[in-house]
């Protein structure tokens, strides 16, 4: 687990755990931290390597509601936490469930700490996010480009310094995930976010994109939101759109 910057006070933090990445902007006043990790540990470890890199008191962003970006918040509170406005009714949904598989998932694969850790972990509902937020000398911008990975993906633009943190809107090193996807309008999510033009590309999961790496994943998902269209209209089989799609698990209309 280390910080690897990606900007003149910006860092991105790789986690072997999923191939997480996690981030830190820095401020005159303040730092935010974009994503908590995937239970209360794991979170108090990611605290305190952002403690490690400032003492400046933290704000909270949470990209999405899936489990591994969002219930180490914990370990930040009394600090901000801002997230997309649907991202606390997706918890309230889904959180016992994502626990449940999780925590079974661990334990299937004898990781026990990890199993343990989760099952006491509570997640922390966050509030609506304003836009943008001012860290004293620096704005960030938070940007809601609709749905996608989810139907509340959240992204964090640092203006000042060209760098882009897409959550799992953008994925390096493998496939999307399709489970809460919404495959007719990803691709126009995406586009919003390269139409930025930021220098560095930081996805939620993987190593950090070149502008090229981000429009090859989003031309990948135009391919998709092509063949969705199609099924919807019943001018494809699904069977058919399976074959010919660059990126497994796509749930077809």
């Amino acid at each position: 687990m280390i910080w690897v910057e990606v900007g003149d006070g910006v860092l991105a933090r790789r986690h072997a755990e999923l191939d997480l990445t996690t981030g830190l902007v820095l401020g005159g006043e303040r730092a935010l931290v974009i994503d908590t990790r995937g239970d209360r540990a794991q979170g108090e470890e990611l605290a305190a390597a952002v403690r490690a890199v400032t003492t400046l008191p933290v704000t909270v962003v949470l990209t999405h509601a899936h489990f591994d970006h969002c219930f180490g918040t914990a370990a930040f509170l009394p600090a901000p936490v801002l997230a997309h406005p649907g991202c606390r009714s997706a918890l309230e949904r889904t959180a016992a469930a994502q626990r449940e598989r999780w925590v079974a998932h661990y334990r299937d694969h004898g990781d026990t700490a990890a199993a343990a850790a989760l099952a006491e972990t509570e997640p922390v509902p966050p509030d609506p996010a304003p836009s943008p937020l001012d860290l004293g000398g620096r704005e960030v911008v938070l940007i809601a480009p609709g749905p996608g990975h989810t139907d509340h993906d959240l992204a964090v633009h640092v203006p000042d310094t060209g760098v882009l943190f897409a959550g799992d809107l953008l994925e390096s090193g493998a496939p999307p995930d399709y489970e809460d996807a919404h495959p007719e309008s990803w691709a126009d999510a995406v586009a919003a976010l390269l139409a930025l033009q930021a220098h560095t590309y930081v996805p939620g999961h993987g190593d950090p994109m070149t502008p090229a790496r981000a429009q090859a994943q989003h031309a990948e998902l135009a391919q998709v939101a092509a063949l969705a269209r199609a099924v919807a209209a019943g001018e494809l089989a699904e069977a058919e759109a399976e074959a010919r799609s660059p990126h497994p698990g796509v749930p077809w209309p």
